[in-house]
């Protein structure tokens, strides 16, 4: 499951807040998933991708809460879906790195970013 957080609504659409649904959406396109489904409070994509050395069932999440309230709607996906958090993947801004730089992490906490935190909060795990 891939997570892109943002913020709903127009007023939001073109703010470095919302990359991670810049990139659930340019993801989407690409790969022909339609994020058309409402499922409780999140925008959702299934689709299947070819990749070494099988196919992988994949799950794109544009959560329709406010950033700060993601928690609720991934935790609900998570179990609703059957997922385990070391199968997501969470995107989103972090004003502490350049514009155009990318960190990878596999473990931490939220930094000081309200959405992570609020998924940390949520899944009891990070």
């Amino acid at each position: 499951m891939i997570v892109g957080l943002g913020n709903p609504g127009p007023e939001y659409e073109e703010t470095k807040h919302n990359v991670g649904f810049w990139l659930i959406d340019s993801f989407a396109k690409r790969h022909r998933i339609s994020l058309s489904e409402k499922k409780g409070q999140a925008r959702v994509g299934q689709g299947r991708l070819v990749a070494l050395p099988g196919e992988i069932d994949l799950v794109l999440v544009k959560p329709q809460t406010f950033m700060n309230r993601s928690g609720r709607s991934v935790q609900a996906l998570l179990h609703s879906f059957g997922i385990s958090p070391s199968e997501m993947i969470v995107v989103y801004d972090d004003l502490d790195l350049p514009c155009g730089r990318i960190r990878v992490r596999t473990k931490g906490g939220s930094g000081g970013h309200r959405g992570v935190a609020s998924i940390i909060d949520a899944i009891g795990t990070d």
